[in-house]
């Protein structure tokens, strides 16, 4: 075929697929980068190139974990009175249990069966951490008052 760009018909073929193949590259690229789950349906040429996006999610993770620090439990105590009634907490042999309280009333927090103890200051909070060991039902109170504000599951 002769036309006036004086391109034969085979590298006209060869422009357009370059430039479908470049499409095709430039959308996997910004799809991947807007969401994690179109990087597992991309092929495997397409995640060689995401690997740039791919490290970015990396912080999205971390990020992910970040906010599930302020998922710890909270025991809040009024009026030398758990708010809400006995907090529930439940975990698993193994895990780290972690929780916290905040009080208005001065007192010695006891994790009964661990034998864990910390002083909370009047309109202060105290928080604890450490390794599930011992399954079973425990006893969190304010020692002083002899008043049960949680109860702690550690199932096996």
């Amino acid at each position: 075929m002769n036309d006036r760009s004086g391109l034969s018909g085979r590298q006209r073929a060869a422009l357009i697929v370059g430039a479908i193949v470049v499409l095709i590259v430039a959308y996997v690229l910004i799809q991947g980068s807007s969401d994690d789950d179109k990087d597992n349906a991309a092929t495997p040429a397409a995640q060689t190139t995401q690997s740039a996006p791919s490290t970015t999610s990396t912080p999205s993770t971390s990020t992910d974990e970040a906010p599930a620090e302020p998922a710890v439990p909270t025991v809040r105590v009024v009026d030398a009175k758990p708010q809400g009634g006995v907090k529930k907490l439940d975990f698993d042999k193994g895990d780290q249990i972690r929780f916290k309280v905040v009080s208005d009333t001065a007192d010695e927090i006891h994790v009964h069966g661990y034998d864990l103890m910390k002083d909370v200051e009047k309109g202060g909070s105290v928080s604890f951490s450490f390794k599930g060991s011992i399954d079973g039902r425990f006893v969190v109170e304010l020692e002083d008052h002899g008043e049960q504000i949680a109860e702690l599951d550690v199932a096996p």
